[in-house]
């Protein structure tokens, strides 16, 4: 057993990460400001504390006092447009934050961290599937808040010994059975297409002259509890001793395909039982044709694979919590 800080745990990443972990017999302490977070997401079993990742005194004196051995850290700022209106608040919470809960860690003598990345520190990429070893060029704040961290993590391992692994993905769907997506704004494309149905509105969607098989952007979509188990499966790596970290490893998690936008619409539809209307928007701004991670080292060095690559499996299961939480989480 091991004791683990997940930050960011009563959101919808972090807290399917922590119903993993529990189910894996480890001990987790939630560390989470609730400011996106709920604290009806935190599974019964962890014990949750109330405040910022980036209060080093703070992050210190709890790492010392719950004996924490290991840190999963998915807390983040996480809506490109408003990382451009305001990337001061990118710089501050994801990078600076992010150093300070490095620092608290190296101060206590914690050297394993999950660091739940995103792919877009990549940018508009030159190939597709993008390996891991493609250029970092983000094209948004947000984007290079999350590539500078990773630097971190690498300057952090080779001069303090962190262990480290990086999970890059793109968009998270599903839910668990307790477990679901509740945003304020929602800014992802699989709520918004089910939140439609269930107003009985149209969904927009931004340019339909891409050159994919649809006209629409085609993007990758992984379940969350299969991003759970690359969680879980990163955190074994860090262990002591355990060669698959002596160098800070990074990993791309994806279904290795990708769906258009459209596809997403057919399969709510499928799923709900009734066609979704759409309206076509103009393009926006920065969106690439297609965007699909290479997985191929996940499969590799940590025995992953996505167990839900079906979209309608994804769709369908976020669409049964939602009608198992008409209103989200009651808190």
């Amino acid at each position: 057993m091991t004791t683990i800080l997940v930050t960011g745990g009563a959101g919808y990443v972090g807290s399917v990460s922590v119903e993993a972990f529990l189910a894996a017999g480890h001990d987790v302490v939630v560390l989470d400001d609730l400011t996106t977070g709920h604290r009806g997401a935190v599974v019964d079993g962890a014990r949750l504390v109330v405040g910022s990742y980036g209060d080093q005194a703070e992050v210190t004196r709890l790492l010392e006092r719950e004996g924490v051995e290991a840190i999963l850290h998915c807390a983040a700022r996480s809506l490109v447009g408003e990382s451009i209106v305001e990337p001061a608040k990118y710089y501050r919470d994801n990078v600076a934050g992010g150093v300070a809960l490095l620092e608290a860690a190296r101060e206590v003598g914690v050297r394993r961290v999950v660091f739940s990345s995103t792919a877009a520190v990549y940018g508009t990429p030159e190939t597709t599937p993008i390996p891991e070893d493609a250029p970092l060029r983000p094209i948004n704040p947000y984007g290079e808040s999350k590539r500078a961290f990773e630097g971190a993590l690498l300057w952090y391992g080779r001069a303090y010994g962190l262990r480290s692994v990086t999970l890059r993905y793109f968009n998270v769907a599903g839910a668990s059975e307790r477990l679901g997506e509740d945003h304020d704004p929602e800014t992802h494309l699989i709520p918004a297409v089910l939140a439609a149905a269930e107003r009985g509105d149209a969904v927009t969607l931004f340019g339909d002259d891409y050159p994919t098989r649809d006209g629409t952007c085609v993007r990758d979509y992984i379940d969350v509890g299969d991003l759970a188990d690359a969680h879980l499966r990163a955190i074994e790596a860090t262990a002591d001793g355990d060669p698959r970290t002596a160098e800070p490893l990074v990993c791309n998690l994806g279904n290795g395909g990708g769906f258009s936008n459209l596809d997403v619409v057919r399969a709510a539809s499928s799923v709900v039982g009734r066609e979704i209307p759409v309206v076509m928007g103009p393009r926006r701004a920065g969106d690439p044709p297609t965007l699909v991670a290479g997985a191929e080292r996940a499969a590799e060095v940590l025995g992953w694979a996505p167990r839900v690559p079906s979209l309608e499996a994804m769709v369908g299961a976020a669409w049964a919590w939602r009608q198992r939480h008409p209103g989200g989480y009651t808190d």
